[in-house]
C-alpha cells in the first residue's frame, strides 16, 4: 500500500558498515584522548581490583592441579629416595657391624698369640662351633680333631685364661668340657700364697675351691692359676678369681670363685699341647755329667 510504514519493530536502522564506522572512530577517539589525557587510569584501577577476586577464583583450579601434580611427583620421589637411604643405611650398618667383629676378632687372635708365646709350647689355633646339645653338661665342639694333632686331655684355653679340657677326639672335631661342669676339676694353687687345691666346676657358670681348711689363706680377689702338678697342664694358667669365702663351716671353708676366661662366649681358643714330664731314665742321664764335675760319685750301670 502506498504510503503505508512498516510496523516499528521491523524498522532498520543504519547500515552495518556505517555503525562499524562509527564504533571505530569513537574507539580511536578514546585512546587518543586517554593518550593525552589519561583520564581513563583511574577507571583501569578500579576495574582490575574488582576483577582480582574473579581472576583468583578463575586461576585456582589450574593452580590447584598443577601443585597437586607436583605434590604427588615430589612425594613418589621422595618416597623412592627414602627406600634407597633405608637401604643404604642396612647395608652400612650391615658394614659397620661386620668390621665391628672383624676388629673383636683381630683383638683376640693377637690375644691368642699373645698366650701362646706365654705360655711357651705348642698350641693349635681352632674356632668354636656350636654347644654340645646336652643340658647337663657345659661342653662345646671344636673345628680341631684328630687330624690336627689333637688329643684327648689337652688344655684349652683363651687370650685371658683356662676354658676347658679336651674330653673328646674325632677325625675333624674335638668335644671340649669347660671348666664349669660339674665333671670337671683342675688342680690350682693360689698366686698369692701359693695354697694348692682343686677347683670343680658348679655347673651354673661358677666355681667352688673345694676341700680348703677353714683356716686357709684365701681371700676374696685372690687369682687361682693352674699348678701343673698332674702333669696334665701348664702352671700358671689363669682359671679363676676368688668372689666369696664362707668359714662358718666346721672343718671346710666354701669358696665361691668366678672363671678368668670366657667360658662359653668365646669363639676363638688355643688347644695346649701337653706338659710332658721328664723321664727318669732321662733324668738320671741329664743328671749324670753334672754330678760328674760337681766330684760326685756316679753309679755305673749294671
Amino acid at each position: 500500500m502506498v504510503g503505508h510504514q512498516p510496523p516499528p519493530i521491523f524498522r532498520r536502522g543504519p547500515a552495518p558498515l556505517v555503525r562499524l564506522f562509527l564504533l571505530v572512530c569513537i574507539c580511536l577517539g578514546m585512546l587518543v584522548a586517554d593518550l593525552q589525557f589519561r583520564y581513563l587510569e583511574v577507571v583501569r584501577k578500579t576495574v582490575s581490583v574488582v576483577l582480582y577476586p574473579l581472576e583468583i577464583a578463575a586461576a585456582a583450579p589450574v593452580e590447584f592441579l598443577s601443585n597437586a601434580s607436583r605434590y604427588f611427583a615430589t612425594l613418589v620421589e621422595v618416597q623412592g629416595e627414602n627406600r634407597q637411604l633405608r637401604r643404604k643405611a642396612l647395608a652400612d650398618a650391615d658394614r659397620l657391624l661386620r668390621q665391628t667383629e672383624l676388629e673383636r676378632e683381630n683383638a683376640r687372635l693377637r690375644a691368642l698369640l699373645t698366650m701362646s708365646e706365654r705360655v711357651g709350647v705348642e698350641s693349635v689355633a681352632a674356632d668354636v662351633l656350636y654347644e654340645a646339645r646336652d643340658a647337663f653338661t657345659r661342653k662345646v665342639i671344636l673345628d680341631r680333631g684328630a687330624q690336627h694333632d689333637v688329643g684327648a686331655g689337652q688344655a684349652v684355653v683363651d687370650e685371658l685364661g683356662m676354658v676347658g679340657q679336651v674330653t673328646r677326639v674325632y677325625p675333624i672335631q674335638s668335644e671340649v668340657t669347660l671348666v664349669t661342669d660339674k665333671g670337671q676339676a683342675v688342680p690350682v694353687r693360689v698366686e698369692r700364697t701359693g695354697q694348692r687345691g682343686v677347683v670343680y666346676g658348679a655347673g651354673d657358670g661358677r666355681l667352688e675351691l673345694r676341700y680348703l681348711l677353714a683356716n686357709a689363706d684365701v681371700a676374696p680377689g685372690d687369682l687361682l692359676v693352674t699348678s701343673g702338678l698332674d702333669d696334665v697342664y701348664l702352671s700358671g694358667i689363669p682359671v679363676a678369681k676368688v668372689v666369696t669365702v664362707d668359714r662358718t663351716r666346721q672343718a671346710f671353708a666354701l669358696i665361691t670363685c668366678e672363671p678368668i676366661a670366657r667360658v662359653g662366649q668365646t669363639s676363638q681358643v688355643l688347644i695346649l699341647a701337653r706338659a710332658v714330664p721328664l723321664a727318669p731314665q732321662e733324668a738320671s742321664a741329664d743328671s749324670a755329667p753334672e754330678d760328674a764335675a760337681a766330684g760326685k760319685a756316679v753309679p755305673a750301670k749294671e
